[in-house]
């Protein structure tokens, strides 16, 4: 088969769409012919050298995919060859063919595409998993989502206004903010012009938000705990702004506030199905009412990976780039 390989950490033109050796599915496994799979930016990471796949998994870049059964493993029951999929991945989507754990498949949703389909694992496992599993966000609190117009902010936005949730964002431009209203969010905050601890707390009468989902960390730290309100739930889950930061416990105490920070990658087997079993019961039938809908910026050919990995670099999209296989 052919993958887009790392032979050197660098740039954008270390990836390279080579022939290697096809995987062979282990005990509790399928593997899936891959349709597409789609742009992250733990992916920019590899690239770069500073996010090593775990022990055991592939080396190539690509944290989900979709596509078509083309093998079920030993010990795998419910799934047939030819059935159409998608996948939450620990590596591997930027390939012809990849191995994954049965746990982490879900069917491809009714009313999306094949192709679409591989926008959605990686997004909505983070955004459920930590949004709802982990700060519990309930009907009539407040979720702020930093970066709004990414993949992640597009589908926490429609989550959280499908459970019944008021949302704020933050972008860095008017274009990109209009995006994210299309999408229901009701506070609209660009982060190069505002002020977004201001504005939050005038958007919410002084609350502040109930939630917060930040891809910034260290940068957002001190701002976010300010923007919580009492019993607040900071959740991060990256870190483009640094990773060493100041906290004001005494700030932190007297909002009776928690901060969580996960990543998805590394987890357990166990923990990654009970997420993917918690996504298919609770937001696949939000795909399936139309409540809920992948958004795709643009698609381009896997083997054109380079320049999907400078459109990501370059934060001029919307939604998910997805690699779609030649």
């Amino acid at each position: 088969m052919h993958a887009i390989t790392i032979a050197e950490p660098g740039g954008p033109e270390a990836l390279v769409w080579d022939e290697v050796p096809d995987p062979v599915p282990g005990e509790g496994e399928m593997l899936v012919e891959v349709a597409a799979g789609a742009v992250n930016r733990a992916d920019l990471l590899q690239r770069q050298g500073f996010y090593d796949p775990p022990p055991g998994s592939s080396p190539y870049p690509g944290l989900e995919c979709s596509g078509r059964i083309a093998e079920v493993g030993p010990g795998v029951s419910g799934w047939a060859v030819g059935d159409e999929v998608c996948a939450l991945l620990a590596g591997g989507g930027y390939a012809e063919k990849v191995a994954v754990p049965a746990g982490q498949l879900l069917p491809v949703p009714e009313g999306v595409s094949l192709t679409q389909a591989a926008a959605l694992p990686e997004v909505v496992c983070t955004v459920w998993s930590n949004v709802f599993m982990i700060a519990h966000l309930r009907p009539g609190e407040t979720l702020l989502v930093h970066g709004g117009s990414s993949g992640i902010g597009t589908i926490a936005i429609q989550l959280a206004k499908a459970v019944g949730a008021k949302v704020a964002v933050t972008a860095g431009s008017k274009e990109k903010l209009e995006r994210c209203a299309e999408l229901g969010a009701d506070i609209l905050i660009d982060y190069r012009e505002q002020d977004f601890v201001e504005e939050i707390k005038q958007a919410t009468g002084g609350a502040g938000a109930d939630v917060i989902l930040d891809i910034m960390g260290a940068k957002y730290l001190d701002r976010n705990v300010r923007a919580l309100a009492v019993n607040g739930r900071l959740a991060i889950i990256g870190l483009q702004g640094g990773v060493k930061g100041e906290l004001n416990l005494g700030a932190l105490l007297a909002k009776r506030a928690a901060i969580t920070a996960t990543s998805l990658r590394s987890r357990p087997l166990e923990e990654k199905a009970a997420i993917v079993a918690a996504v298919r019961e609770h937001v696949w039938p939000l795909l399936k009412a139309g409540q809920v809908r992948p958004v795709v910026d643009r698609e381009i050919p896997m083997n054109d990976a380079a320049e999907a990995h400078r459109v990501v670099e370059e934060s001029g999209h919307v939604g998910k780039v997805v690699l779609v296989v030649p």
